[in-house]
């Protein structure tokens, strides 16, 4: 019989309900050989994408469970168990790319995420770049009252709600991997994603226009979860946490390239791609802001509008 080496491998399990073919996927799964060679082989990664460990709220769960080591998450389903953390994922929370990128960078972050730990026991190691959501719908929309009585599908998240309502859309959650086709047979008349996601997502197949809202600069989280996170020593810690850092800056950069592409690209494809004055849009969420949805204090939403 084999007897095993004492420091076999480890193999952590990341979960995400991205498509394989996004950067969020291909970029995680190089992470795997830097981490083997950062560790002296201790420890490997396998990817899970596209919703093959359960939906979003099942790999959030899993992580304390430690049926899932890493995933990635939104901003919003983190703040389901640490409501500050979500911040950061509401509509017109922040002025643009340059104000966001210094936000995942602050001390308010930093201090934001050690409330999740303090809340959950898993450790959010980094921040990766999802992209501006954009409505698709059926019928164009260039200003808040061309919204209303809109269906719109939106994930299962409150927050998410917050812009249809300011809007007067009807937000209807429905889990992502179903969404192209509720489009398809009209049970919603729109739904709201980045660009790259619609793309990866085939939506524009089933929607005719797309609406540069840009109401939500919205984020990834990377989170490791706390069984699998206390197992490591310190170095081991360290060394997951660069190489988490790595892949979400690679696929940030991707996603940057890509949306700045992708305009013509639908465009190509015989898609109604509208610019819209956002102005009128940001006016009636901001005064939803602090309201009943809002799971942060006044506060933490002043510090993050003073980052300049």
């Amino acid at each position: 019989m084999a007897i095993q080496p004492a420091s076999a491998e480890t193999t952590l399990k990341w979960a995400h309900v991205y498509e394989a073919s996004e950067p969020y996927h291909t970029c995680a799964v190089a992470a795997s050989d830097k981490l083997k060679a950062a560790t002296e082989d201790r420890y490997s990664i396998e990817v899970f994408p596209a919703s093959s460990l359960g939906k979003e709220v099942d790999i959030n769960e899993g992580l304390g469970l430690g049926t899932v080591d890493i995933i990635y998450t939104g901003q919003l389903f983190a703040g389901r168990a640490y409501g500050p953390i979500a911040i950061g994922g509401a509509p017109f929370m922040f002025r643009d790319f340059d104000h966001w990128d210094k936000y995942r960078n602050s001390d308010l972050f930093k201090d934001l995420a050690q409330g999740y730990t303090d809340a959950t026991g898993n450790h959010i190691t980094s921040v990766t770049y999802y992209g501006e959501r954009h409505v698709t719908s059926n019928k164009p929309i260039d200003k808040p009252e061309d919204m209303a009585g809109l269906k719109i599908r939106v994930p299962n998240a409150p927050l998410y709600m917050m812009f249809p309502k300011a809007t007067g859309a009807n937000p209807t959650p429905i889990a992502f991997a179903e969404v192209y086709l509720a489009l398809q047979q009209g049970t919603v008349d729109a739904q709201e994603n980045p660009l790259p996601t619609i793309q990866a997502k085939k939506f524009y197949e089933v929607q005719e226009h797309i609406n540069l809202t840009g109401h939500i600069t919205d984020a990834l989280l990377t989170i490791v979860g706390g069984p699998a996170w206390n197992a490591m020593d310190a170095a081991d810690q360290a060394a997951l946490e660069k190489v988490l850092d790595e892949t979400a800056d690679c696929a940030t950069g991707q996603i940057i390239q890509s949306e700045k592409d992708l305009v013509q690209w639908f465009k190509d494809q015989g898609v109604d791609v509208r610019e819209v004055d956002r102005a009128p849009f940001r006016e009636a969420t901001m005064k939803l802001h602090n309201g009943e949805d809002a799971t942060w204090d006044q506060a933490t939403y002043d510090n993050l509008q003073a980052i300049e």
